[in-house]
């Protein structure tokens, strides 16, 4: 069906000029929301009519007439009717739609993607501070960052994962004095304890293994721990090695790894930040003011003018973010996306123009940002807002422990990113319909379990009878099954990898509605291995999409299956 919807797409497209020479409209299908509408639904009538001077029925028939000599709609194509103001509504041969199940079998795990084209993306998420384990809200980045990465590698780019992190200022300041205060046996709630202080028990094992001598080795660090107290330089060192190496553990555990590491300390010993404000002063676009530098951002949308340096000294945390994205695009990544929460709105427009006041070449709106909204994690019916461990807050490791790696990834890529989450424990442990994730690999287990008992060779099923396909829920499940390239598409294009969780709902579902209906096995050998066809290529789609969300896609689950038919 993928080629089939190409030729019609191709003749729509030659239909269009005929109707209307010189049109710019693109030719596209929708689907219709109700399936007695049809297979595909075709709005170019009712575009075309405004320019055409033309009622959009009248435009919409000339097309008809159009398409009906084209090769492809002959071939493809059963019927077209006008409904409403417009619209064309396209009813596919059976043919059509079966074809979808050779093009799965054929191109197995590559179905949907796409061949490389040189693009070079660059998707910067989690950036935790090393001052702490990793919190829900790196939880949802996390899963958002690499379903994105998974995304953009499946249409043709090159991806990469980065890992931005302050190794410098008033927090990591914070961690040293902290650690430094458990050496000396202080604890929150004694007197003398900062008010400003991390509480969390995992200083006090960062102290202890401080005074055990320990060295600790993080993916881009390591260091040995001197056990003097009075060493507070040689604290913070040990105590950001430590934290990196257990936010590598929370990573392993969400299976997980970054391809670059990045240390804004770097942007000052390389000199990247000071080169940063002198093209931005080259440019003409900063000032002096009250004796600070100004950038003058409202040139670029911003509702007013920013400081770069302030009067006493010291740049503000904007300007080493556009310093960042200078390097970031002068190594070659022409398509850069951001995964932070949304406390981080306010700083686009100041970074996006100084970034554009640089004047070297970089496009308006970049880089991109996809901006998240905090996670509530529920817990027997009550929000969790604790952990022993972090001190203020639930850690990644704490929701993984809690359920599964499975559970997370699926359940904080299950909404679109602008929207609060409320991650539900209990429902991620549950065994039934209500729970997404059990949903979908229920799915997979249950195909899995029908094909080990239908037993037959699977090399037969690329000769299956697919015309013997003819159920209204095989006809479903066929479409469902062809909406997965275009969709891995869109969602790439609109930064949106919830779609992805939204599409395995669907085609679970479809699956799930068609299995309800029809016998797969006990029936002639044909239709069986027909049938075993369309189950085998459901299981593949399925496979593929839970990758790019970072899902296992097991084979047995552990509730008891029916007997499978």
């Amino acid at each position: 069906m993928i080629q089939a919807k190409q030729d019609l797409l191709a003749a729509l497209a030659a239909a269009i000029q005929e109707v209307s020479p010189g049109a710019t409209l693109a030719a596209a299908f929708e689907l219709p929301k109700q399936a007695a509408h049809g297979d595909f639904a075709c709005t170019a009538a009712m575009q075309l009519a405004k320019p055409l001077k033309k009622n959009p029925r009248e435009v919409a028939q000339a097309l008809i007439d159009a398409l009906n000599a084209k090769p492809a709609f002959q071939r493809w194509v059963d019927t077209m009717e006008i409904a409403g103001p417009g619209f064309i509504n396209i009813r596919l041969k059976p043919a059509a739609k079966q074809a979808v199940v050779a093009e799965v079998l054929a191109a197995a795990g590559a179905f949907g993607t796409q061949p490389a084209n040189g693009q070079h993306v660059m998707v910067e998420f989690v950036s935790a501070n090393p001052t702490g384990p990793l919190h829900v809200g790196h939880a949802r980045q996390a899963a958002l960052g690499d379903s994105l990465c998974h995304l953009f590698e499946t249409q043709g780019a090159e991806v990469t994962r980065e890992f931005y992190y302050n190794d410098a200022g008033v927090q990591i300041a914070t961690l040293a004095s902290s650690t430094q205060c458990r050496l000396k046996g202080l604890k929150p709630g004694d007197t003398d304890w900062p008010e400003a202080a991390y509480n969390g028990d995992y200083i006090q094992d960062i102290a202890d293994a401080f005074l055990r001598k320990e060295t600790v080795k993080a993916d881009d660090r390591s260091f040995s721990a001197s056990g003097d107290v009075n060493d507070l330089d040689g604290i913070r060192q040990f105590a950001v090695a430590y934290l990196r190496h257990e936010q590598d553990l929370d990573l392993q555990a969400f299976g997980l790894k970054f391809d670059n590491y990045f240390l804004e300390s770097s942007l000052y010993t390389l000199g990247l930040v000071e080169s940063a404000v002198a093209k931005m002063v080259a440019s003409g676009k900063t000032y002096e003011e009250g004796g600070a530098l100004w950038l003058r951002s409202t040139d670029y949308g911003d509702d007013k003018d920013r400081v770069m340096r302030k009067s006493e000294g010291g740049y503000t945390y904007f300007v080493p973010d556009v310093a960042y994205h200078i390097n970031k695009f002068e190594r070659g990544y022409t398509k850069c996306i951001n995964v932070q929460g949304t406390d981080h709105h306010g700083t686009i427009a100041r970074v996006r123009g100084g970034l554009q006041a640089a004047n070297v070449g970089i496009p308006p709106g970049f880089p991109d940002y996809v901006l998240h909204k905090m996670v509530t994690v529920m817990k027997g019916g009550e929000e969790v807002k604790i952990s022993k461990r972090a001190g203020s807050y639930v850690t990644l490791r704490d929701l993984i422990d809690w359920t599964s790696r499975d559970a997370v990834r699926f359940f904080l890529i299950s909404r679109k990113a602008d929207t609060e989450f409320t991650f539900d424990v209990d429902l991620a442990l549950k065994q039934n319909d209500e729970n997404p994730v059990f949903y979908v690999q229920y799915a997979h287990a249950r195909i899995c379990s029908i094909i080990r008992n239908w037993g037959g060779d699977a090399a037969t099923l690329a000769g299956a009878d697919l015309s013997l396909l003819s159920a209204p829920t095989e006809a479903a499940l066929m479409l469902r099954l062809a909406e997965y390239p275009a969709m891995l598409t869109s969602a790439a294009q609109n930064l949106a990898p919830h779609d992805v969780a939204f599409y395995l709902r669907d085609l679970a579902g479809s699956f799930h509605s068609y299995y309800a209906a029809e016998r797969v096995l006990d029936q002639t050998q044909e239709l069986t291995r027909a049938r075993i066809a369309l189950l085998e290529a459901t299981r593949q789609v399925i496979r593929n999409a839970l990758a790019v969300l970072g899902v296992s896609a097991p084979d047995e689950m552990t509730r008891e299956f029916a007997t499978e038919s």
